[in-house]
Order: C-alpha cells, then sequence, then structure tokens
C-alpha cells in the first residue's frame, strides 16, 4: 500500500492495494478531487455518497466525513486530490478582490460535474504523478492548483461563499452537536474546535452539561449504541466498531466484554 507523502504538498496521488478508511475523521482544508480507479466512499453522518471511477467531488473544510477507499476488483484504488489550504485561498481572494463570505451551514462535500473543463484538468495531472510526492516540485504544483481552482470557480461558481469563508467555528450548543456525532474518530481537540471551544473550556463545558468526562461519555455512548445494533438489530461486529468510532476490533472487543460481560459476538 503506498501511503500519502508526508509533506502535504498541493496535489496529492493516493493508491491503496486494500479498502482503506484511514486517518482522522476530520476535514481540515478545502479540497477536491477525482477518482482514478476504484470507489469513494463518503458519509458525513446524514447521508452517504459513492463516487466511482471518473468522478469529481469537492469536500468542504471543519467538517466531519467518514470515508471508505475501495480498490477496483483485481485492482486498485487510486485518486488525484488537490488541497486548497487557507493561505492560499486568502492570496487569491485578495489577487482577485473577492470580499470574505461567510457560508451558510456548508455541505460537508459535495458531487462535482463529470463533464466539464474541470475533469479535463484532472486528467492532464496524470502526466505529473511522479512529481506529486517530490517536494522539489512544490512550485510547479502551486501553479497547478492556482489552475484548478480557477477551473473550480468556473464549474460551481457557487462555492465562492464556502472557498473565500475564513471565519472559525462559532460557539454552539455542546450537547446537540455531541449527540449527533458522536461516532466520529476524532481527537478532543477536534470537537473542542468545531464546538467554537479552547480544549479546556470544551472540557470543563462537557462536564457540567454530561456530568463526566467527554473521553468517558464517548465511550459509554459508542458502546450503548454497538450493544443496540448487536442485540437488537443483528448487526455483524465486524461491521459496527469502525462506524461507531473505534479504531480496531481487539479495543471495541476489550471494551465491550468489560461494560458488558460478556464479548460482543456472544449477545
Amino acid at each position: 500500500m503506498t501511503q500519502p507523502p508526508t509533506q502535504r504538498l498541493p496535489i496529492q496521488h493516493h493508491c491503496y492495494y486494500s479498502r482503506s478508511r484511514e486517518g482522522e475523521q476530520f476535514v481540515p482544508e478545502h479540497s477536491f478531487g477525482m477518482i482514478l480507479s476504484g470507489s469513494f466512499t463518503l458519509n458525513d453522518g446524514a447521508h452517504t455518497t459513492e463516487f466511482a471511477e471518473g468522478d469529481l467531488y469537492f469536500c468542504t473544510r471543519n467538517q466531519l466525513v467518514k470515508f471508505v477507499k475501495t480498490p477496483a476488483p483485481n485492482g486498485d484504488f487510486r485518486s488525484l486530490s488537490i488541497l486548497l489550504d487557507q493561505e492560499t485561498l486568502r492570496a487569491f481572494s485578495i489577487e482577485q478582490q473577492y470580499a470574505p463570505q461567510k457560508a451558510t451551514a456548508p455541505t460537508a462535500y459535495l458531487a462535482l460535474s463529470g463533464s466539464s473543463p474541470l475533469k479535463a484538468f484532472m486528467e492532464s495531472l496524470k502526466a505529473y504523478e511522479q512529481l506529486f510526492a517530490n517536494p522539489a516540485s512544490e512550485a510547479l504544483l502551486k501553479v497547478k492548483q492556482r489552475e484548478a481552482l480557477l477551473l473550480l470557480l468556473q464549474v460551481a461558481p457557487q462555492l465562492k461563499q464556502v472557498l473565500f469563508d475564513f471565519s472559525e467555528p462559532g460557539k454552539i450548543d455542546l450537547e446537540g452537536f455531541m449527540n449527533r456525532n458522536y461516532h466520529f474518530n476524532v481527537e478532543l481537540k477536534r470537537f473542542a474546535y468545531l464546538t467554537g471551544r479552547s480544549l479546556s473550556t470544551f472540557k470543563r463545558d462537557f462536564e457540567k452539561t454530561f456530568n463526566t468526562t467527554p473521553s468517558r461519555w464517548l465511550l459509554q455512548k459508542r458502546l450503548q449504541e454497538a450493544y443496540y445494533l448487536i442485540k437488537e438489530k443483528r448487526r455483524a461486529v465486524s461491521d459496527i466498531y469502525l462506524d461507531l468510532g473505534f479504531e480496531d476490533l481487539s479495543h471495541f472487543s476489550y471494551a465491550f466484554k468489560k461494560q458488558y460481560g460478556v464479548a460482543p459476538s456472544l449477545v
């Protein structure tokens, strides 16, 4: 399996030979990409969308999203993605005289038109594949990143409001947010940030709201949901533990048995 480069270059090529749910389920920067082979499934907690070979997608920053990369039968999963970091977007907005926007409840991700100049551009990037993991190529990749941004705004002009919203998350209702998003596998500092709080304030507000610590509450909430899915819905253990925010099956099984006195497979 080829891992993404450690340095976050503006254009990245991903290749996997086995099913992957890599990484934290938090999108720190805007990005968009195209599937070259296999399929890419995104889930924002409310909706699930599968992108196939040739499909284009856009992911919004500061969102919680689950993703699964599935290789093609007897093949691999490959994709090209372009990162749009805040520094690049701020410089672009000044150059193009775009006033900062305020997005209203942006979606976590969306599908882009499959028959557009943007798709032809993404196809052309295949010729640069050997440069994507080379830090010395950053200047060239920045040029391509700018071209991609200009084309993206032509294909999806409605994204201007999302791309040039440089505001940070404001303080929101903690209880409602956590009850909607406890199944995402992210660090506490991400939950704190998305609720508009420092980590220390988040922990303090959390204990006032739930009368327990965030870590204990998350574990209990996930285990309760797991018990319900296994006992009442007859779901297989292997199908649910990742979806509930557990990192591996052994950790889930240990925590479940400690809580309920029986292995999840015996419920």
